[in-house]
């Protein structure tokens, strides 16, 4: 019997147009530009007083839809993945209805009746999770179709917060197929981690229990976050579902890492993922064959550490919930590994196998900010794209996903690049998503920040979805509180 063969065909990519250059930010609050470039990245973008997620992720979909001449009424699976909800009842069929809306006003077939329409949430890692679950729909029941999915959200932090530099909105769509022109998805080859961690990064809902909506009818949802905390919890999941990743395929972690053309890690801003992987090259050394472990020596000996420590660090399994449990939220779970990745962070090493493997799309994703589940398939938009056009030979290659979700959850997902995959790339569009980008001054970014809106700001919706109005029946004959209304803009006037 011949295996079945699923996985990636398209890709899109939707940002709202509000931007705030991070120069332009740090000149507002007194911040090192250098440092903020370095660490963080160049912008962000920020959502409209019509913008929702659910917004985002409608359009993102049919740019897909446009983009990849997709017939709707072979889309049996519609996948969300978002933490940015408005409604806790309804999710991805709110999507599914503005699509068949400008579908059928266009002329076009809607989306199959018979389509299934998911939510996922778990922190960033929920369109991970829709992602593998399109791939098992197509593997199991929905044989023939296709699937989309889409990640969709908007990072907002407060202001003044470390948090506040790291925000972002939009959303990436995905053509999830059998035999795909891009990439193979090997669930079967991948690894996963999971591990609760109480205060790492939350939004209950308890904490808006009496918010006032803003002018525009939203409620705005801030985290509860603890920084140095949840940078612990990112590097200690991602290191563990790359461990049990190579556990089950039995393979030699550091040469694996060596041979690697590119890897794509979630991305709420750029150093985040460059720790995660260079800790990970450090458990793939301390883990290895005798000439791995000493190249590990080379980089403890430069910096006076003992490597036996480091080995027994990077082969222990720290109870990362203590450092909460305990109230020593700053304290690292590996503190020698820790300073040695400083002196590492200087070696040639360092260079070819965490930087060379981040940078395809690296330097587009320092525009973008961070767009929680959608931040992952951001960069492999770009990465792709780059790739593409560089003339990148990445055909039957292994590429290597890592995704994170706060709470604590971590998925590894190789992904094998079809022969076919430039027809994919090239029509991915990320400039497109770039594009038509309104600066904001500090004035309006504050305003529409802390109120939802600002005074002067006008700009034209451009091939988009938008709410219109938000419901405020609350009648016997008919209620509607806070539900969304959405209608789709076309083209502006006169392009």
């Amino acid at each position: 019997m011949t295996s079945r063969v699923v996985g990636i065909s398209g890709i899109s990519v939707y940002l709202p147009p509000l931007r705030v250059p991070l120069e332009q930010w740090c000149a507002w609050t007194g911040n090192s530009w250098s440092k903020m470039e370095a660490v963080v990245g160049r912008s962000f973008r920020v959502r409209g007083p019509q913008h929702n997620a659910y917004t985002m992720a409608a359009t993102a979909v049919l740019r897909l839809i446009e983009q990849y001449d997709i017939d709707p009424a072979r889309v049996r699976f519609l996948g969300l993945g978002t933490e940015s909800s408005t409604d806790n009842s309804a999710g991805a069929v709110i999507v599914k209805g503005m699509l068949d809306d400008a579908l059928r006003e266009t002329g076009r077939s809607p989306l199959a009746r018979g389509c299934e329409v998911p939510e996922f949430k778990h922190a960033c890692l929920g369109g991970v999770y829709a992602l593998k679950s399109a791939v098992r729909f197509l593997l199991a029941d929905g044989r023939g179709s296709q699937a989309i999915v889409v990640a969709s959200d908007i990072a907002e932090y407060a202001r003044g917060s470390t948090g506040e530099p790291t925000q972002g909105a939009g959303a990436v769509a995905m053509l999830i197929e059998e035999d795909p022109t891009i990439a193979e998805v090997r669930l079967d080859l991948g690894g996963s981690s999971s591990d609760y961690r109480g205060p790492d990064f939350r939004k209950p809902l308890n904490r808006l229990a009496g918010a006032a909506p803003r002018p525009n009818g939203q409620v705005q949802d801030l985290p509860v976050f603890n920084g140095k905390y949840s940078t612990t919890c990112y590097v200690d999941a991602t290191l563990r579902s790359l461990e049990d990743m190579f556990d089950r395929r039995e393979i030699d972690a550091a040469g694996y890492w060596r041979s690697l053309p590119a890897v794509f890690m979630h991305r709420p801003y750029r150093r985040m993922p460059l720790s995660g992987w260079a800790m990970g090259y450090l458990m793939a050394l301390a883990r290895g064959s005798e000439t791995d472990r000493t190249e590990l020596a080379e980089y403890c000996s430069a910096d006076g550490i003992d490597v036996a420590e480091v080995i027994e660090e990077l082969k222990s399994r720290p109870r990362v919930r203590s450092l909460a449990e305990e109230g020593r939220l700053d304290d690292e779970v590996h503190p020698r590994t820790a300073r040695l990745l400083k002196a590492f962070r200087s070696t040639e090493a360092y260079r070819d196998h965490v930087e060379g493997k981040m940078e395809l799309g690296g330097d587009l994703m320092m525009q973008v900010g961070n767009i929680y589940t959608g931040a992952l398939f951001g960069w492999l938009a770009a990465g792709l794209e780059e790739a593409a056009a560089k003339n990148v030979e990445l055909g039957g290659e292994e590429v290597l996903l890592v995704g994170y979700g706060s709470g604590d959850a971590s998925e590894a997902i190789p992904l094998k690049i079809r022969d076919t995959w430039k027809v994919g790339a090239s029509r991915i569009g990320f400039d497109r998503a770039l594009a038509n980008a309104v600066d904001l001054t500090r004035e309006q970014y504050e305003q529409l920040h802390d109120e939802g809106a600002a005074d002067g700001l006008e700009y034209p919706p451009r091939e988009e979805f938008r709410v219109i109005r938000i419901g405020d029946s609350a009648d016997e004959a008919f209620t509607d509180t806070g539900i969304e209304y959405y209608r789709y803009f076309g083209e502006v006037a006169g392009d």
